[in-house]
């Protein structure tokens, strides 16, 4: 952590008689911020009054995410990062703690659904796209957001896995591996963090109504089916997955490291 940063924008707030709002504050990253459950947990976090740094790899998305709420009164900055690029990834993470002094929560969303159909015709260039952004990518996210909480000795650190994670999907056989791995990597986090108050959680969203979604399923049959698998029989909402986030980010979590939350309204449960 910047200790010299976080001294000068606590000698700012106690000037201005705020030093007890200052240190509520959370400072939160989210990584795949610009659409679906990533927009909803940075709208989340900043309904609540956080300091959220969004990310993803389309400028002009990123920019228009952070005028749209800056302008429901958020403090938000955007920082470009793609998640693959350790370079990015180290400066995301630094560029947060410069401006705001620390960081309180890190959403490792950034992910993609790889390409759909059978294990005998996919590639190692197909696994390598899709192992890239949902491993390696929380992997190099994970080693900045922890080099800044060890050090801090505190933070909340939250995976967006998926139910696939726990269950194995014909046609899937990236994504689900890519979950799988994820699920593993976070408890293994979540041990290297817990004597240092750093928590590693995982949020594990079944069928949501999201972009991301429509492109798994391929066709509204498939989405069909999909949705035939979950007791409730609905979507989640991108808002309930980012509710789920918002309380494992929080104090009323404090206890809870090395633990997967289903949103997935019973399917696990079958």
């Amino acid at each position: 952590m910047n200790e010299a940063v976080y001294h000068s924008l606590l000698y700012r707030a106690k000037s201005k008689g705020d030093e007890e709002v200052f240190m509520a504050k959370q400072v939160v990253v989210i990584t795949g911020a610009l659409a679906g459950i990533g927009r909803a947990i940075a709208e989340a976090f900043v309904k609540r009054g956080a300091s959220v740094v969004i990310s993803g790899r389309d400028d002009s998305k990123g920019r228009g995410l952070e005028s749209e709420l800056k302008a429901t009164g958020g403090e938000v900055t955007f920082v470009r990062a793609d998640v693959r690029r350790e370079d990015e990834v180290k400066n995301l993470i630094d560029q947060a703690v410069e401006k705001y002094g620390r960081l309180d929560v890190a959403v490792n969303n950034a992910g993609t659904e790889g390409k759909r159909g059978p294990l005998t015709e996919q590639t190692p260039e197909t696994y390598a796209a899709t192992f890239d952004t949902n491993v390696l990518g929380v992997i190099l996210s994970l080693k900045h957001e922890m080099r800044v909480m060890l050090a801090q000795k505190s933070g909340s650190i939250i995976n967006i896995s998926s139910t696939m994670g726990r269950s194995g999907a014909a046609s899937a056989s990236l994504y689900v591996a890519s979950k799988h791995a994820l699920e593993g990597l976070s408890k293994s986090a979540a041990l290297e963090g817990a004597a240092a108050n750093v928590r590693v959680n995982v949020v594990a969203p079944g069928a949501t109504d999201t972009q991301l979604l429509d492109r798994f399923a391929g066709s509204e049959e498939v989405k069909q089916q999909l949705l035939g698998r979950v007791p409730a029989k609905r979507l989640a909402t991108p808002a309930e997955v980012a509710n789920a986030v918002v309380f494992i980010a929080s104090d009323e979590a404090s206890f809870i490291t090395g633990a997967s939350l289903p949103v997935d309204g019973g399917k696990l449960a079958q």
